[in-house]
């Protein structure tokens, strides 16, 4: 099993925690994780996407030219990155920022208004959580125990107190990969 994963965004929307976050993940289920964040200077606002490869066998190279997996949170990481994905893989892309939707007919598109059910929960960063629990529904390449032991072990213990909420939008996130 390898999964490439490219996760794309604009600064300030927790894309390279996200990342660390599945990396941490199934790292503890035992795989072998390259994790490579990428960001323009601007940092908040500009472009970052953080590229996770999550493998049964040693990574070659962290540098990915095919993706099994693209998750989206703006239009632009949509355009970019969408022809980079393998015929079958996977497209995630938070609806409530992009608004466009890939013509190619040969992969699995899912749409979650990740954003509008983060700012209901009343907090934004949970829109990758929501979209990682979809990941995860979607892929298996990492489980819910090891994401929420991943979630203690990457946030500072201030923000603990948020992880059970956290846990469940994560759930929520899974529903939507059910197949329709």
């Amino acid at each position: 099993m390898e999964y490439a994963v490219l996760l794309a965004g604009f600064g300030g929307q927790g894309i390279l925690s996200a990342g660390k976050f599945v990396a941490t993940a199934a790292l503890l289920e035992g795989r072998e994780v390259s994790w490579l964040p990428s960001y323009g200077p601007e940092m908040r606002g500009g472009t970052a996407n953080c590229s996770v490869i999550i493998s049964d066998h040693p990574i070659g190279s962290p540098i990915l030219n095919e993706l099994d997996v693209l998750v989206a949170l703006n239009g632009p990481s949509l355009a970019k990155f969408e022809k980079m994905v393998r015929p079958g893989g996977l497209i995630l892309a938070d609806c409530s920022l992009v608004h466009a939707v890939p013509e190619r007919q040969d992969i699995r598109f899912i749409p979650i208004e990740a954003s509008r059910l983060a700012s209901e929960a009343g907090n934004m960063t949970f829109a990758t959580i929501i979209l990682l629990g979809c990941l995860s529904g979607a892929t298996g390449c990492f489980g819910r125990d090891a994401f929420e032991k991943a979630l203690y072990d990457a946030l500072p213990q201030r923000h603990h107190h948020l992880i059970p909420q956290e846990m469940a939008l994560f759930e929520q996130g899974k529903a939507f990969a059910a197949p329709t």
